[in-house]
């Protein structure tokens, strides 16, 4: 993650810019439009979701290292894969389809380390319904850092931060 320039806040246009990035975003998965969410990305993003270790406080290692077990950690073409196989017909896991519906709250927005990168923090709840009965939800915290590009805002670094340190739910077959 780019460190955080003494967490200098950006200005109102670029917060609303931003915040409406991050829910569009949220927006096109529900809907399942996964190639105009690969389109937010950046070629070169990172989409980490570290496993969370429970530590006593003593611990200066924390709750979660990069060579640790990761619940993902996708470039670019591991989630183009991911896209293309839950549009299989083999992928029957998804069919019936999983609805879903992204939240998103707690949104701050701080000028980043490098130029033409910002940082926003936010916190998502994602509720997910397949068939009559089957219901799964994930909440968490999520530090992203999105960078200016030629042709607009992309996603460049995703970290997902989910509270449990064990996955309450039987999989994860969605983007958080």
């Amino acid at each position: 993650m780019s460190e955080v320039i003494k967490e200098q806040p950006v200005e109102q246009d670029q917060f609303r810019q931003v915040e409406g990035f991050l829910l569009r975003e949220a927006r096109l998965l529900d809907e399942e439009r996964w190639d105009e969410w690969l389109l937010t990305l950046s070629e070169a993003i990172h989409y980490w979701m570290p496993g969370i270790d429970n530590r006593r406080r003593e611990d200066k290692s924390g709750p979660y290292q990069l060579d640790h077990m990761a619940y993902f950690d996708d470039g670019i073409r591991d989630l183009r894969r991911r896209v293309a196989r839950f549009k299989q017909p083999s992928a029957w896991a998804e069919n019936p389809p999983t609805r879903n519906v992204h939240v998103i709250t707690n949104i701050e927005v701080f000028v980043g380390a490098e130029e033409g990168e910002l940082i926003a923090y936010s916190c998502f709840m994602n509720l997910r319904s397949r068939g009559l009965s089957e219901h799964a939800q994930i909440a968490g915290r999520r530090e992203d850092v999105l960078r200016i590009e030629a042709d607009g805002l992309k996603l460049l670094r995703r970290k997902v931060l989910i509270p449990n340190a064990m996955l309450l739910c039987k999989n994860i077959n969605t983007f958080l």
